[in-house]
């Protein structure tokens, strides 16, 4: 069953190759599929990279021999030759790169370089396009931190804008193999600036790219320290939000998590709700599902069922499953899921209902009578809310809580200021994108 909500197979294809790797880890360490399953694919992905002593190693575990086809070892030889005719090429500039006093030689003005390095070290274009080849070929074998250091090095000196946007999109990839996920949020911010600034052949390459972006993104926001925010402020930003709704529906999944521990954005939370209603009937996941029952059915005793199956898909999902030693919590991402959904099954029910049966409130909640009564006593006092136990009939009992006409007011106000700071913002990006190049 867990297998059935495995989102690997819609993501991989948006991910660079050696990007897959890690999700086939996870999947291996928890048994998700067959062991051979898992071993084929890894050797598969492999086929077009050089890690070739990496993928001899799957191959014996594959088929336990130590024998490995000759293909193999042929290849091998074809990869150490060509990264020794590659680091030949690149020499000159590698060389003046390793050379502190030479590099301070170096200024902003990109025309400057050129012409320092063409007069004083006999460095041209020729060499500096060396450098990309032989970074992304390192890149290629598995040597992510050689990869990253030449793949800067190259955007700070390139003329050339698109293989300097290959090469932002190769060093983002290689910090995250890295984890180093502070260097990562920084590259995918570049990235991000690029991709809604820069005027594209056609918006469906736009669109793809920000696809891409937000694919990539997973890795470094259920890592970073401040990753379940930033996620929903780029995820839930229209052009990226329309872009998941028409491409991508399979990522609300991720969205949907971060609105769910964080509860800092409860006001855009209310809008998302809207995006679950529209898409509830086109689009089925778990996590979606749950919030579908407990905000626009109130379907409490099928938002009990969900919880339990979420709890199942977040447990077996590669991103919100694992957590990385020394990340931004001590507290499995299950763990917080599961107290937040219950408080959110618990406020809505309480604003349905004005006297509420402990009895029925601590099936609703999949707890038992005393480990309910806790809970509630513990939200009532933590959030202060209006409301009472009365332990000889066994039931809550909640107090009306109204808005006056002020604080409606100002709520209204304030939404509709967010919308039409959004329809400025998309009239002037249009006005920009409209104006012919000069």
């Amino acid at each position: 069953m867990a297998a059935k909500y495995d989102l690997t197979p819609r993501i991989a294809p948006q991910l660079d190759r050696h990007l897959v790797f890690p999700l086939l880890e996870f999947l291996q360490e928890r048994g998700l599929y067959a062991e051979e399953d898992i071993l084929k694919a890894k050797i598969e992905l492999l086929n077009n990279t050089n890690m070739v002593d990496y993928a001899m190693d799957i191959h014996k575990s594959l088929y336990h021999s130590d024998d490995v086809p000759n293909e193999m070892v042929e290849r091998r030889v074809e990869v150490v030759a060509r990264l020794k005719s590659l680091e030949e090429s690149a020499a000159p500039i590698i060389t003046f790169l390793q050379n502190p006093n030479a590099v301070q030689e170096l200024r902003a003005d990109k025309q400057h370089n050129l012409q320092m390095l063409n007069d004083r070290y006999q460095i041209g274009t020729e060499q500096i396009e060396a450098l990309y080849q032989y970074a992304k070929f390192q890149f290629e074998c598995g040597n992510y931190s050689g990869a990253a250091d030449y793949l800067y090095q190259y955007r700070a000196l390139s003329m050339n804008s698109e293989r300097s946007l290959s090469a932002l999109w190769g060093k983002l990839a290689a910090e995250i193999l890295m984890q180093n996920w502070d260097i990562a949020l920084e590259e995918l911010n570049r990235l991000k600036e690029i991709i809604d600034s820069k005027t594209f052949s056609s918006p469906l390459n736009q669109v793809q790219g920000r696809i891409w972006l937000m694919h990539w993104s997973l890795f470094i926001f259920f890592n970073h320290d401040n990753g379940r925010t930033q996620i929903i402020d780029l995820f839930n930003q229209d052009r990226y939000l329309n872009a998941i709704q028409t491409n991508a529906p399979h990522l609300l999944r991720y969205l949907a998590t971060a609105f769910i521990v964080n509860k800092r954005r409860r006001p855009q939370f209310k809008d998302f709700i809207k995006v679950i209603q529209q898409e509830q009937y086109l689009y089925e996941d778990p996590i979606t599902e749950f919030l579908a029952c407990v905000y626009v059915n109130f379907d409490f005793d099928e938002a009990q069922k969900k919880m339990k199956v979420c709890e199942e898909v977040i447990l077996n999902d590669p991103f919100l499953g694992k957590r990385v030693e020394g990340s931004f919590t001590t507290v499995p991402l299950r763990d917080e899921f599961l107290e937040n959904a219950r408080l959110f099954m618990f406020e809505t029910y309480c604003r349905i209902h004005q006297r509420i049966d402990m009895g029925v409130l601590a099936e609703k909640l999949n707890l038992n009578y005393d480990e309910a009564e806790r809970w509630i006593v513990d939200l009532i006092r933590t959030l202060k809310l209006d409301a009472k136990i009365d332990s000889q009939t066994g039931t809550i009992v909640m107090e009306p809580n109204h808005l006056n006409v002020y604080e409606q007011l100002i709520d209204h106000t304030k939404a509709l200021s967010g919308r039409t700071h959004k329809l400025v913002t998309q009239l002037l990006e249009h006005s920009q994108q409209s104006q012919p190049a000069r």
